[in-house]
């Protein structure tokens, strides 16, 4: 009779699971923020004028991009699960202190803090997932369990989007700050919980280059593996223009002359989207390089018809384009995952990051130098052909990996 003990996939499959359910849990209780539809309006009724608020935006900005780099580093040389426990605290510290003391100096302190601790998840949640599946055996399931915990984290975003209204009105401002914060503690608590192994010396204890070296070797792995800089590079792209375009989502459905309370639903059908996207990770990974160009082309033409039709219809085309680049988001950091070889994968990661952030902001500046040019069904349209140009790279021959002790040229 076969017992558990002598089947050795019990331990393993067991240990898969516990970490996707931590993780799904984290993700949906960091973004379960009731602040997230209410602090601009928010702010607004503390006296803050628009170019205030705007201000403080861009204090998140500049903050998270020089946070970025250097939060990989130390998620590699000290501890990714300790940087994905601190950066919650660190988002409620923040929210605490807007609440307690509504000014201009605390909004500002606030976002520091949160765009800190955004930073120190970003980078280490993708490294300690990616390596505590690896030592289970299972870095084929990487993307899936990423896909879906994209999927809970978007789902946890619409559901507190829309308990936001009720919970201001039953318990106030008291009630969105105080579940905000709660949530960031939550999640905190969780990310606690999760394992991490850490590879180990000759005499059994952790190694721990120090930052400088870390980022040497993550600076030398980019600079030496053509797959990693080709995988980062795709990332970048493919991150940064959808991710821009999703804000600008209300100001097209409002162009196209809905009432305002309309707005919304056509939002939630490109957030439907994406969330498909994200599910569909796993079917994703086993297309062919080509079959993935051929569907980021699509979606970019389709991008471009229903951004242009200002119709309702167009946002159902819409929501599909972005459901593929969402699904080619996930399938780029899968390819980038398994293109590191080395010990600097948070910082590799955050250098990743570090790259779509600029890209952001030149997007951004495209869509604000545009705008009072073009509609935004044609701004939208533009800004898609980047697109084409991922396409064109996807359907190239990948570049060899490396043989082991040899560097890619």
């Amino acid at each position: 009779m076969l017992t558990v003990s002598s089947c050795p996939l019990g331990p393993r499959t067991s240990g898969v699971r516990s970490l996707e359910r931590k993780l799904y849990a984290y993700a949906g209780l960091e973004d379960f923020v009731l602040l997230y539809p209410l602090y601009a309006l928010l702010f607004a009724e503390h006296g803050l004028t628009t170019a205030e608020i705007s201000s403080l935006f861009a204090i998140w900005c500049v903050v998270g991009l020089l946070v970025e780099v250097p939060s990989g580093v130390w998620a590699d040389v000290v501890s990714r699960k300790a940087l994905m426990v601190i950066g919650p605290v660190l988002t409620a510290g923040g929210f605490a202190l807007w609440a307690l003391t509504p000014s201009y100096a605390a909004y500002a302190g606030g976002f520091t803090l949160w765009a800190i601790g955004g930073s120190l998840r970003s980078g280490s949640m993708e490294a300690l997932v990616h390596d505590e599946l690896e030592r289970l055996g299972a870095a084929d399931r990487y993307g899936r369990v990423m896909g879906r915990a994209a999927a809970v984290s978007m789902a946890a975003t619409a559901t507190a989007t829309a308990a936001a209204a009720p919970a201001l009105a039953f318990g106030g401002e008291t009630l969105v700050w105080g579940g905000s914060i709660a949530a960031c503690l939550l999640c905190a608590a969780v990310g606690a919980t999760l394992p991490e192994h850490r590879a180990t010396g000759h005499h059994g204890k952790a190694r721990r280059p120090g930052c400088i070296a870390t980022l040497r070797d993550g600076l030398d792995e980019v600079r030496g593996s053509r797959p990693v800089r080709r995988a980062m590079v795709l990332a970048v792209v493919i991150t940064s223009v959808w991710g821009v375009l999703d804000e600008y989502v209300p100001l097209l459905a409002a162009s196209t002359g809905v009432a305002t309370q309309t707005v919304p639903l056509l939002v939630l059908v490109v957030w439907v989207g994406v969330t498909l996207g994200s599910l569909l990770v796993g079917p994703g990974e086993r297309l062919t390089d080509r079959t993935a160009a051929t569907l980021v082309a699509v979606a970019a033409v389709a991008l471009a018809a229903g951004a242009l039709s200002g119709t309702l219809a167009g946002f159902v085309l819409l929501g599909a384009a972005f459901g593929v680049f969402q699904l080619a988001d996930v399938l780029a950091d899968v390819r980038l995952q398994a293109a590191i070889n080395g010990p600097s994968r948070a910082t590799i990661t955050s250098l990743t990051g570090l790259g779509t952030n600029i890209a952001s902001l030149l997007a951004y500046g495209a869509y604000a130098a545009l705008s009072p040019h073009a509609s935004h069904g044609a701004v939208f349209a533009l800004l898609g052909l980047p697109y084409l140009l991922v396409a064109g790279a996807l359907g190239r021959p990948r570049p060899a990996p490396a043989p082991a002790g040899q560097e890619a040229q």
